[in-house]
């Protein structure tokens, strides 16, 4: 199961080279003019998650295999882009296909680097990139409208239905409202609503791009996109691109974290980027673990326990006969699953179980 997030953003706000930080190579070309990225990159990354590497050692495990999450680096927006303009029609096509979107901010101020308007507002940049996927979204639904109300004004139900979800997403695009406004919280509804396959209905992160001063804090500018992130129920991160570039070229993590703790940081953004994209997708991670790996594996919130079998292989879940887990606390306090089971908390779990994050399973099928 892959899950990915779509880089996006203005030229030159620090897209290409966040993407070459978290892949740690140089798959994207990163330079300082317009729609230098022209083809989308894509890289999968580690999901950090202190829990495995505890999970390996208590059960002796030879290998530590995390979860991952996709990142794909999509060429810049500009103005114009919904009726084709700059790189226009690929930007979208890009968009269409990732899981949700990770938007790059330019929260710094550098003469070097040029801004494709002339100057540095996080604020006004987010506004062009959500207005164009607005407009695209809006001369969709307009076009797809139009024959559902005529078969809706004849009587036609699954119409009827159509329209109702429909029209009132129209209604909140006109107004400069992005459609995961509209969310349904009904799970019928929900599942018609992500049919419609819309741009602005993708869960978004803001990413504040500061200067390498403002890592660990941020600053004016970043305090801005937080408060844009709080209005609209989005999430939103801090990180210095510059600062990240310099990390991924550091071979030694003793080197790494010495460099972090240079400049006041824990860790680096790259790694709060990856969780809250991560979160932004309403993940969870459950593990097996063995002798032979100790392994994350990632299914959506709410995900029931053959669906998460068959992440492992689809054979699991047809042939699927219950799970043995053990929740994540229980496994580290009481020394792995003989001591789970010896104390009662190994449990055996049927078709209906919905996962809970940090469950340790192992599924017994029949195929």
């Amino acid at each position: 199961m892959g899950f990915t997030c779509g880089i996006v953003g203005l030229p030159n706000v620090g897209k290409s080279t966040l993407f070459n930080a978290l892949t740690a190579t140089i798959a994207a070309q990163a330079a300082n003019f317009p729609f230098c990225t022209i083809e989308p990159n894509s890289g999968r990354v580690a999901v950090p998650d202190d829990r495995l590497e505890k999970l390996a050692r208590i059960a002796g495990s030879k290998a530590v295999i995390p979860t991952q999450l996709g990142f794909t680096d999509i060429a810049g927006l500009v103005r114009g882009a919904s009726k084709g303009e700059g790189l226009g029609n690929q930007f979208l096509a890009n968009i269409r296909e990732v899981d949700a979107v990770v938007h790059v901010l330019r929260c710094f101020e550098d003469d070097n680097v040029t801004h494709v308007e002339g100057g540095v507002d996080p604020i006004r940049d987010a506004e062009t990139v959500d207005t164009e996927l607005m407009l695209a979204d809006l001369e969709s639904l307009e076009r797809r409208l139009a024959p559902i109300l005529k078969k809706a004004r004849s009587g036609e139900k699954e119409a009827k239905e159509q329209a109702a979800l429909m029209e009132p997403i129209v209604e909140a695009l006109r107004e400069g409202r992005p459609a995961r406004a509209l969310r349904p919280a009904d799970p019928d509804d929900r599942r018609r609503f992500n049919a419609l396959q819309l741009l602005t209905a993708k869960p978004v992160l803001y990413v504040a791009n500061v200067e390498e001063g403002a890592a660990a804090e941020g600053n004016a500018l970043s305090e801005k996109v937080f408060a844009r992130a709080a209005e609209e129920g989005a999430r939103a991160v801090v990180i210095s691109a510059a600062i990240e570039a310099e990390v991924a070229q550091l071979e030694e993590a003793e080197e790494k974290a010495e460099f972090l703790d240079s400049l006041g940081l824990a860790e680096t953004g790259l790694a709060r980027v990856i969780r809250e994209g991560y979160a932004l997708l309403d993940l969870i991670t459950f593990f097996t673990v063995g002798p032979k790996e100790a392994r994350a594996w990632t299914v959506r919130h709410g995900a029931r326990a053959p669906e998460a079998a068959g992440v492992i292989h689809t054979d699991f879940e047809r042939g699927f006969i219950r799970a043995e887990t053990v929740a994540y606390d229980d496994y580290v306090s009481l020394g792995g699953e003989t001591g789970a089971r010896d104390a009662g908390k190994l449990r055996a779990e049927g078709k209906e179980y919905v996962v809970v994050d940090g469950d340790v399973f192992h599924f017994l099928f029949n195929v």
